[in-house]
């Protein structure tokens, strides 16, 4: 039986699917974004070990949001997420560490606070 933290990952997910879906002009959909990211998801978490998938991944989402528009999508998928995890700053800590740790610089932070309209 999944775990009531598993659960809650889950939901997170869908509803930021829902919420997402409708209104982007960017080729990069936070579902495509979320779906990629998955390999990430136990790490941020607190479960497990950052892996080379993760990393990978973050690489693949930085080098395919090449627009202005691609950027801010993607900025405002991590910023929803990550806001999702507020009530936990250590995952949001280890989110925004992320990037760093896998050797990617992105031309933003992820944390809730970000102004992902910024970002060009």
């Amino acid at each position: 039986m999944p775990s009531p933290r598993a659960l809650n990952l889950v939901c997170l997910v869908v509803c930021i699917m829902v919420m997402t879906a409708s209104t982007t002009k960017a080729a990069i959909s936070c579902n495509q974004v979320i779906n990629t990211l998955t390999p990430c998801i136990s790490y941020v978490v607190g479960n497990g070990a950052l892996t080379g998938n993760c990393c990978n991944a973050i690489r693949g989402i930085n080098s395919a949001a090449r627009t202005t528009p691609d950027r801010q999508s993607v900025c405002t998928c991590l910023k929803n997420t990550a806001s999702q995890f507020s009530y936990n700053s250590r995952n949001v800590a280890l989110a925004a560490g992320l990037p760093g740790k896998c050797g990617v610089k992105l031309p933003y932070k992820i944390d809730p606070s970000t102004d992902c309209k910024s970002v060009k």
